[in-house]
């Protein structure tokens, strides 16, 4: 038995069958199963699957920080070194040597571990923090999709950096947990998961190699293991501290960051909306808000009602087909009307900015059926620069949104791919406009999986993934002022070329509780949007506009308000239920108000502040029904977030989306906070 103390964790690893079969945290048992400590796929050239792991080796040699496995039936030479350091805390590290050149190391899950089945699926078990989609609490992993990885990808997976947005995760139970976390320097291409195995729960992280046939594979990085407290912002603080210390290329602090424009400061408020139809999947004719200018008076009724600067994010703009990347110019129905539209708002001090779809070639548009790119793909030879299969072979994309396009991935890494990407998007650069969802569809801004071997990269997905779109991305920015953002908050190491990204905390409602994990860590480095709530699960009779609202403003995101073309509020995007409008009145007033407690006692908290550890405040609850079905959840009634203040206190901001005065305490102490307000307490 192979047995590491680090601080309050005690290890035991059966070696011989290559498993985990104690994990002691503060003398809690909390291992509950057995599974292989590593797992490893390989491809061969004709992409089969091939599987490895621990438990399969014949031989295993250890001594005192490294056990090494060997002898695996029909795989030659393989030999895999796990290397296991202690102090503090646990750093795994692996190192995989002897794959013959017929095969590639396409990715290593490691160190596997079982955890009893979280606290809803059983009585003896925790909770998960999870930085998906920007930060939840998991109770229930039945309520999760699952997303098996593999090509063509989806923008859901459970893989970092795209909608999991931090290379971390943590098992709480009450007063104590383990963080799990890659602290990786390059922030390569990896899964963050945790999956149901029998009467336990498999937490593994699962980095792709970036690896050539016959290469072998050594971790650059530690997989670390450390106890946390009970809380998610335990967990959060120790990744925070890694990060501020490892922060990626081009990133800096907002307050230092001569990029930024002024509006960026001010918060404008984002109305956002289309000039064809009335949600994504409508006849694409011309809306009331077509010519663009038709929207001002409603604009500037918004901007009346609130003292706002207004930012007026167009969807369904493009002259070729909604969604339908990579060619959206020129803007439907000319430049000259959408040059019009920008200079009005710009001479009034308000802003333009536009949905786009991502890093996608469309063949064929769904909503526009003369938008077909079929001869070109052969003309242009579109398929050398397209995401190949792990046959590389070019193959369709697995789009987010079929119901309006299909086609292919770009794969930006590609000379063909960044020729069709300048083209399509060099127009954007050139607009005008003051902000570009550029990425939209391309959750946390990552690019997809890409096998190809004529591409200039390696046939293994991997960390040049990251860096090229790092790369990407700075070039980007400085062919342009406009600022960039994504669909879902931007992954960590792309924040730095994507300053503002649609935030949609509540579309984790369904599979846990939302916690704003993205703001705890990245808030004094970026702001993000409330975006366009697209998806929202909440049920559209019950008017929850202001709840989201306070959510996002309480963070330290932007509001954003969804219109239909007769100028009603929507409850979100692409919805169907146009008969229950949220209360406009209500609405604008709310966000006065809590615009006038930004500018007056807010803004050096929720602009560029730094979250802080503390209880949560006490209040009473509200339950909201959630759509299709589903079952209603409960909320605080009131909206809470906690700031590092200068005096060495915590802030707390308190919003009430409600039409009436509400109490709440802070240790016992109680306070009120006005209707449609908000309020500061120092303690």
């Amino acid at each position: 038995m192979y047995n590491i103390h680090a601080n309050r964790i005690h290890l035991s690893i059966d070696e011989e069958r290559g498993v985990i079969s104690s994990l002691m945290l503060d003398n809690k048992e909390c291992c509950v199963g057995e599974c292989p400590i590593f797992t490893i796929r390989l491809r061969d050239r004709d992409g089969g699957c091939y599987y490895v792991n621990s438990s399969d080796a014949s031989l295993c040699t250890a001594d005192d920080f490294t056990l090494v496995y060997e002898g695996f039936e029909g795989f030659g030479e393989l030999s895999v070194k796990l290397i296991i350091n202690a102090s503090d805390k646990i750093e795994w590290r692996i190192e995989i040597d002897g794959v013959d050149n017929t095969r590639a190391i396409e990715w290593v899950e490691f160190p596997k571990v079982c955890l009893p089945r979280l606290i809803d699926n059983d009585a003896n078990g925790g909770k998960i923090v999870f930085p998906y989609n920007e930060g939840m609490i998991v109770s229930n992993e039945s309520l999760l999709p699952r997303y098996e990885m593999e090509f063509p990808m989806s923008g859901a997976y459970f893989i970092f950096p795209n909608m999991v947005c931090s290379q971390f995760m943590a098992y709480l139970f009450d007063n104590v947990g383990l963080y799990i976390g890659a602290h990786d320097t390059e922030r390569g291409f990896k899964g963050i998961d945790f999956y149901p195995s029998e009467d336990s729960l498999v937490l593994t992280i699962r980095p792709y190699s970036g690896a050539d046939f016959g290469q072998g594979y050594a971790s650059r990085f530690p997989v670390v293991w450390q106890i946390c407290g009970g809380d998610w912002q335990d967990a959060c603080e120790l990744y925070r501290s890694w990060f501020e210390d490892n922060l990626p290329k081009n990133l800096m602090p907002i307050s230092e960051n001569k990029r930024l424009p002024n509006w960026y400061e001010r918060s404008p408020l984002i109305v956002t909306y289309p000039v064809r139809g009335m949600h994504d999947t409508d006849e694409m004719k011309p809306n009331a808000l077509f010519p663009y200018t038709n929207a001002l008076p409603i604009l500037n009724k918004i901007k009346n009602n609130t003292g706002c600067q207004i930012m007026a994010l167009l969807m369904h703009w493009e002259g070729t087909a909604p969604w339908a990347p990579p060619y959206m110019w020129p803007p439907f129905g000319g430049e000259a009307l959408f040059n019009e539209f920008r200079d009005a708002l710009h001479e009034s001090g308000d802003l333009l900015g536009i949905y786009c779809s991502g890093l996608g070639y469309t063949l064929r548009s769904t909503l526009i059926e003369s938008y077909n790119c079929e001869k070109e793909i052969e003309r242009d030879d579109v398929l050398s620069g397209v995401c190949h299969s792990p046959s590389n072979k070019p193959e369709l994309g697995r789009t987010c949104c079929p119901y309006q396009r299909y086609g292919y991935d770009i794969c930006p890494a590609s000379k063909k791919g960044l020729e069709i990407l300048e083209q399509g998007f060099e127009p954007i650069f050139q607009s005008g406009a003051d902000y570009a969802q550029i990425l939209d569809q391309n959750h946390g801004g990552g690019q997809y999986m890409c096998y190809a071997r004529e591409h200039g990269h390696p046939p293994m997905p991997g960390a040049w993934m990251t860096e090229n779109m790092q790369r990407l991305l700075l070039d980007w920015s400085k062919r342009t002022n406009m600022i960039f953002g994504c669909e879902s908050a931007a992954s960590e190491p792309f924040i730095g070329g994507l300053l503002m990204s649609d935030n949609r905390y509540e579309l984790n409602y369904p599979f846990g509780t939302p916690v704003p994990v993205y703001a705890y860590i990245y808030h004094e480095y970026v702001r993000n949007f409330m975006g366009n709530q697209c998806g929202c699960p909440f049920d559209t009779a019950c008017d929850t506009l202001r709840y989201r609202l306070a959510y996002s403003f309480s963070i330290g995101d932007i509001m954003t308000l969804a219109l239909a073309p007769n100028g009603d509020l929507m409850t979100h995007w692409s919805t169907r239920d146009f008969e229950h409008a949220p209360d406009m009145e209500k609405t604008l007033r709310f966000i006065k108000n809590v615009m006038r407690f930004y500018d007056e006692v807010g803004k050096k908290y929720l602009y560029s502040g730094k979250m802080a550890v503390a209880p949560s405040i006490g209040c009473d609850t509200i339950t909201i029904p959630l759509s299709r079905g589903q079952s209603q959840i409960t909320l605080p009634r009131l909206l809470s977030s906690c700031w590092q203040a200068d005096n060495g206190k915590v802030a707390y901001i308190v919003v009430n989306p409600e039409d009436k005065e509400l109490e709440f305490s802070i240790e016992n102490e109680r306070f009120t906070v006005l209707p449609l307000d908000a309020t500061l307490i120092i303690k």
